[in-house]
């Protein structure tokens, strides 16, 4: 037979998705509650639910049953609305340039095709701030990029704290990276960046001559009394020199629950990347067009409902994320649960509850695979994601203990979860 690439043999399913591959499998009847993927069952903002509903109504672009491509870069109103969006959170738009994508993902494969370098001698990788969203490293291995990591540690009363920035800095020194990513309402630690660290980040940035990637997928679901951050709010006065260098990643998936339409945007400041982005992009043709057109209906709300729209889901998260933390530490006393400061994921530690054998993935796929609680409602269980897959190769030990929880269940599901959880963990751990 024909041979596989050395690095499809080498490929493994992601941390977020492996629970739900393998729990398909399963020919048991069992129902999982899943909260490995970050895959939001909330419905759409409203203007996008009726662009939905009137697809081929009289007046919509597909009344007739056309799909036609659309421009590369995206719609004009696709990229009016991601504009629209970044004004209703207060944020300046001016000298901004907006390309629509495939997700968030394409954004981010984009970006690091143009600002890191092959492997060899002028590597210049990717910098990520570990436990960092797992498909950024898998991108990058699929683009013949590498990366190099920042640590951040859990301590036992469920902080995530950075390394010093003397630390930072001389990692960069190390590496000589191309980029360093930031998440300020992070995935998968639920880790909230502050509007300084942000700005302590950037000045690294212009020192090292670096470009600064802000992923804010999760941008306005901060959970703390505190102002929103973001990338866009760092001043030439604050941070001389930040103009020019900095990306952000937005997506339709997360604040507008629109993960399955797959719409993001490349946003940038730097005429020249924003080009040479749309020119790699002509290799793909164009984005999603139906999603475009139901994004695009963002462009012509009034910013004062899409503030409106910011305090509804924060308001729904903060309950569940709150309640559901206690709930967790209640049943299952002695596990170290990360703060839920933002964005819709905590990280669990069983580093003190359990032996010095223990790994996450073996427990994630035992719950994936056969693993169960006879309930009212029959054979139940709970899918997670691993988190060693989330930091880099050397430092995966620090996620041996550790699962991703996303809230992205019903509250009535979601509370289930400790309990269930609780009970997987007593029967896997009975078994020697």
């Amino acid at each position: 037979m024909p041979q596989l690439s050395a690095h499809f043999q080498a490929r493994q399913p992601s941390a977020i998705r492996v629970a739900s591959i393998k729990f398909a499998q399963r020919q048991d009847g069992a129902r999982a509650i899943n909260v490995a993927i970050g895959n939001v069952s909330l419905p759409l903002h409203p203007a996008m639910q009726a662009r939905m509903a009137s697809l081929t109504a009289p007046g919509s672009p597909f009344a007739e049953g056309v799909v036609k491509y659309t421009a590369t870069k995206g719609t004009d109103e696709a990229n009016a609305a991601v504009l629209r969006v970044l004004e209703s959170s207060g944020l300046p738009t001016k000298g901004l340039y907006s390309q629509i994508t495939d997700g968030g993902s394409q954004a981010m494969e984009l970006i690091i095709l143009g600002v890191c370098g092959p492997a060899g001698a002028d590597t210049r990788p990717l910098l990520l701030i570990d436990a960092a969203y797992t498909n950024y490293r898998a991108f990058a291995a699929r683009l013949g990029r590498s990366t190099a990591s920042i640590t951040r540690h859990l301590d036992d009363a469920g902080r995530f704290t950075l390394p010093s920035l003397a630390e930072i800095e001389a990692q960069i020194e190390a590496t000589r990276p191309g980029a360093l990513v930031v998440i300020p309402y992070d995935n998968p630690t639920g880790h909230f960046y502050d509007q300084e660290m942000l700005e302590d980040l950037a000045r690294l940035c212009v020192k090292h001559d670096l470009w600064m990637i802000s992923d804010e997928a999760y941008r306005e679901l901060v959970f703390k009394e505190t102002e929103i951050s973001s990338i866009w709010r760092i001043s030439e006065a604050r941070v001389p020199g930040i103009t020019g260098r900095r990306v952000s990643i937005e997506t339709a998936s997360k604040v507008w629950n629109g993960c399955g339409l797959r719409i993001g945007a490349l946003v940038t400041d730097n005429a020249a990347l924003h080009a040479q982005a749309v020119a790699e992009n002509t290799a793909s043709l164009c984005p999603n067009a139906i999603g475009q057109h139901l994004f695009g209906a963002l462009a012509h709300e009034a910013l004062e409902d899409l503030q409106g729209w910011y305090a509804h889901q924060r308001a729904y998260y903060r309950q569940m994320l709150r309640g559901f933390a206690d709930e967790l530490r209640a049943a299952l006393p002695g596990a170290i649960v990360s703060a839920p400061e933002a964005s819709i994921y905590m990280v669990v530690d069983l580093r003190d509850r359990v032996g010095p054998g223990f790994d996450a993935l073996d427990f994630a796929l035992y719950c994936a695979e056969e693993g169960g609680v006879e309930t009212a409602r029959g054979l139940e269980t709970v899918l997670t994601a691993p988190m060693a897959g989330f930091y880099a190769p050397a430092e995966a030990w620090r996620g041996r203990t550790q699962l991703r929880v996303a809230f992205v269940e019903p509250p009535e599901e979601m509370a289930r979860v400790p309990r269930l959880l609780a009970a997987l963990l007593e029967k896997y751990l009975a078994r020697g």
